[in-house]
This record gives C-alpha cells, sequence and structure tokens, in this order.
C-alpha cells in the first residue's frame, strides 16, 4: 500500500512540473504576460462534457458544497496536483529503520 501511495505521489508530483511549465512557456509565448491554467481550465481542456456533467450535478445534488468546489476548480492546476503530491509523499516517504 504505501508503495502505491509513493508512486501515486510521484505521479502527482509529475504532473504537477508538467502543468507549470506549460504555463510558463504559455506567459512566454504571451510575451511575458502572465499565465495560469485553472484546475477548470485544464479539466476543460481534457474532457468539457464531464466538466459540465460535474457542475450540473453539484449545483443540483449538492448546493451546500457548491461554492467550495467551485473554489476548488479556481486554483491554479499545478498547485492542487503538487500540494497533494507533496503530502503523499512526506506521510508515506521511505522510512529510516536503525543503522
Amino acid at each position: 500500500m504505501a508503495v502505491s501511495l509513493r508512486l501515486l505521489s510521484l505521479i502527482l508530483i509529475v504532473i504537477a512540473l508538467m502543468l507549470l511549465g506549460a504555463d510558463a512557456v504559455t506567459s512566454l509565448e504571451k510575451g511575458g504576460e502572465i499565465t495560469v491554467r485553472s484546475l477548470d481550465t485544464v479539466w476543460g481542456i481534457l474532457n468539457q462534457g464531464v466538466l459540465d456533467a460535474f457542475k450540473r450535478w453539484i449545483q443540483n445534488n449538492a448546493a451546500f458544497a457548491a461554492s467550495f468546489v467551485y473554489s476548488l476548480l479556481g486554483l491554479p492546476g499545478w498547485s492542487v496536483a503538487g500540494v497533494i503530491g507533496v503530502i503523499l509523499a512526506f506521510v508515506f516517504g521511505r522510512k529510516l529503520g536503525p543503522e
């Protein structure tokens, strides 16, 4: 279990670095104008239909949590994946045994 969570943390950190690099390249292409893709934008690029269905479901079935979910979707994509990946890496990192 710990090995699979370490692998998941590594994958999330790599995804975060890829998203951060993509934002940096896009910012350079726009002449220095800082561009940061939100989690909503990244999810929309991957599959817009699923994102729209999720937003409809949240609005209709869990309206009390809709503002919280929309706030999470507004965060930069690299920060969400990176923070979760780093936390998992610290929690499930290699344990040092007795030397």
